[in-house]
């Protein structure tokens, strides 16, 4: 019995320390993983527009400065952007971004100049990034379409209603963003799963801004405030998104903004402020996005041959479907604005009246290839110091051919 107890015990202590060096082995198997190395986090893509205007034109005058500078007079072929975008987490908290466009165009002479458009960090407030801080040049919270992506927009060119408002959409800030970790992924799934969104600018978005508009020094010490609200949800099997958004501050006129004989008001500064009111509905397949927008800004007075602070409003209704075939994407749509008002980043703070309607149809054969052709009919007032009574319709066929990549 001695000798049973004996070997029974052996046995056991066997087993035990059998177990403990198994356990011991597979802690030393699964070490943790270390952190990706900054430079492993960085991404790089990009996008190439080329456009053609000049199809079924029937008056060379009509023109927007704004939207697309080969529109009108002698324009032919025209490459409209070519971006390159870096961009990575290179921390859990840190992300950060930079886009410059390669077709820049000073002037209606001069072209395809490297011009910087974004530039900022995003710093995390909490472990999920929900709430963070955004420095640097980046597009401002106000408006939809001024948000929203060349990349993904189907109309070729903003509208003068909303774009009027801030002239290439971004300047130079710091802003504040709070969305759930479930809103900021709905709002990625928007634009990654083809849908048109607008990106990541949180529910909540507010912060203060030079107000000069891109790549341009501020003039005034006068920091522009804005903010904005928005909430994307579901409605059955549809996505809709209302937002709400605003902002105020004083815009200086400079001196290269001024025709010879054009009057201003001392000290050059205007009230520049707006409210806006958004509505999209995601095209699942159908979509609507319509944003109306009023205010008081800087606008020329044909009457006093001056710049005065004048109200304006305008806005715009998209409405589109979106087919599906295999690989293939098909996207009819239709847009009408209306905008009067002044655009205060134009000559002389130029006085607009706009009334436009296009329609158009984007196809996409596979993702990394789009081409939009849309048909606009345009009736445009836009006056300065040189040019007063110069009222211009017409209509044209645009195509734009675009990569992805």
């Amino acid at each position: 019995m001695k000798k049973l107890l004996l070997v029974l015990c052996l046995y056991q202590s066997g087993a035990m320390a059998q177990k403990d060096s198994s356990s011991s082995k597979q802690a030393v198997a699964t070490p943790a993983k270390p952190r990706p190395k900054w430079y492993e986090t960085i991404s790089l893509r990009g996008y190439l527009q080329t456009r053609y205007n000049r199809l079924l034109e029937t008056n060379s005058a009509l023109q927007c400065e704004q939207c697309d500078r080969s529109w009108g007079g002698n324009g032919g072929f025209f490459i409209r952007r070519a971006r390159i975008i870096v961009f990575g987490q290179i921390h859990p908290r840190l992300y950060f971004y930079i886009q410059p466009d390669f077709a820049s165009s000073p002037s209606s002479t001069t072209q395809n100049f490297a011009q910087l458009r974004d530039a900022y960090i995003d710093l995390g407030l909490d472990s999920k990034n929900e709430y963070r801080i955004r420095v640097g040049q980046s597009k401002l919270p106000f408006g939809f379409e001024n948000m929203q992506s060349s990349q993904n927009r189907l109309p070729l060119d903003r509208t003068d209603a909303l774009n009027s408002s801030l002239a290439n959409e971004r300047d130079i800030g710091a802003m504040f963003y709070w969305a759930p970790q479930k809103t900021r992924q709905l709002f990625s799934s928007l634009v990654s799963d083809g849908l048109k969104g607008s990106g990541d600018y949180g529910v909540v978005g507010f912060g203060v801004f030079n107000g000069q508009t891109m790549n341009k020094p501020e003039q005034n010490k006068n920091l522009h405030v804005v903010g904005r609200i928005s909430y994307p949800m579901e409605v059955g099997s549809q996505l809709i998104e209302p937002a709400i958004q605003a902002y105020t501050g004083k815009y200086f006129i400079t001196p290269d903004q001024l025709s010879a004989g054009t009057k201003i008001k001392k000290g050059n500064n205007y009230l520049d402020q707006r409210i806006a009111g958004t509505f999209v509905l995601y095209p699942k397949p159908f979509g609507i996005q319509a944003e109306y927008n009023w205010g008081t800004g800087p606008e020329f007075n044909t009457a006093t041959d001056s710049i005065e602070s004048r109200s304006l409003s305008g806005g715009y209704a998209l409405f589109s479907y979106m087919f599906k075939a295999k690989d293939q994407v098909l996207i009819p749509f239709v847009r009408i604005q209306t905008y009067s008002g002044g655009k205060k980043h134009e000559l002389d703070a130029r006085s607009y009246d706009v009334d436009e309607f296009e329609i158009g149809l984007e196809w996409q054969p596979f993702r990394n290839f789009e081409l939009v052709t849309m048909y606009t009919i345009s009736h445009r007032r836009f006056e300065d110091f040189n040019k007063q009574n110069n009222y211009q319709e017409g209509q044209l066929l645009r195509l734009q051919a675009q990569v992805n990549f």
